[in-house]
């Protein structure tokens, strides 16, 4: 994602400066490009980010019964956003400090269709491709991947190129400030996920 805005930008301080609009202010329409490994960073940052890199679901690292997702992966499918969690679960009483019941492991999968809310990409439609077969384990689980997972994947665009822009006086001696962004659409294309954003930046 940040090499595509990056390249935007250079192009549009190259007309600026060729212009000689300093202090220019300018609407533009621009494409966004979001890869998978982008929204899987985004995922490990923002919900696994426990120990181990695991959340939890039901319990935590001290308890003997618990349920805890890890290791997320996201790709792309026809036109979804396809997320794989590794589930593992002990179900029962704790009883010595041990879990007396079940042990369950299980690769979930969720798929979503991308969404543009104003500044983020957001997502809806979860769609379950595959959970476990055990009742009281996908009632942890569904909620999960339906909701927190889509909710904690989001990405504010605006506020990742305004941090880029911030080092724009260091590295092309131009301050770059974006005043205001909005999504129109977004579709998944091959490899990753095409964004068309208004943005409007200002030069100095």
């Amino acid at each position: 994602m940040l090499l595509s805005t990056m390249k935007f930008l250079w192009r549009y301080l190259v007309v600026m400066g060729l212009l000689g609009m300093g202090g220019a202010r300018m609407a533009r329409a621009i494409e966004v490009k979001v890869s998978a490994q982008a929204l899987e960073r985004t995922l490990r940052a923002q919900l696994f980010n426990g120990p181990d890199g695991r959340y939890y679901m039901h319990g935590d690292a001290t308890t003997p019964c618990a349920v805890y997702g890890e290791d997320p992966h996201v790709t792309f499918h026809e036109d979804r956003v396809v997320v794989q969690v590794h589930t593992l679960a002990k179900l029962g009483k704790s009883f010595g400090g041990k879990c007396l019941g079940i042990s369950l492991t299980t690769d979930a999968v969720v798929s979503f269709v991308p969404e543009a809310e104003e500044e983020t990409v957001g997502f809806r439609d979860a769609k379950m491709e595959k959970v476990s077969e055990n009742k009281e384990l996908n009632f942890l689980l569904e909620p999960f991947l339906s909701h927190k997972l889509p909710a904690q994947m989001k990405l504010n665009a605006a506020d990742l190129i305004r941090k880029l822009l911030s080092q724009s006086v260091a590295s092309t001696g131009y301050k770059l400030t974006l005043d205001s962004l909005k999504m129109h659409s977004m579709q998944v294309d091959h490899e990753a996920l095409v964004v068309d954003v208004d943005a409007t930046l200002s030069v100095d």
